[in-house]
């Protein structure tokens, strides 16, 4: 998503989470599913232009840098510091 190429995911996991709606997701199991959601990504150039900006977007929620805050965050609370 952050290269701005279309995105097809298992529905399973945390997967859905990152994916959001910047995504289409499929059945793991379900190769049809699979098949059809690869083929309507190559034959929709409209689908493809707003997946990628939805995938941009989608993946400039998550950095390092804020990762490193929320687990710090996690930290603290745990060991019941403050920030």
């Amino acid at each position: 998503m952050a290269c701005g190429t279309p995105v097809i995911a298992s529905n399973s996991s945390s997967l859905p989470e990152v994916i959001g709606d910047a995504g289409i997701m499929v059945d793991p199991l379900d190769i049809g599913g699979l098949l059809r959601a690869i083929e309507l990504v190559l034959r929709d150039e409209r689908m493809r232009r707003e997946m990628r900006a939805r995938g941009l977007e989608q993946a400039a929620d998550f950095s390092w840098e804020r990762a490193d805050a929320m687990t710090k965050e996690v930290y603290q609370g745990v060991l019941g510091h403050k920030k």
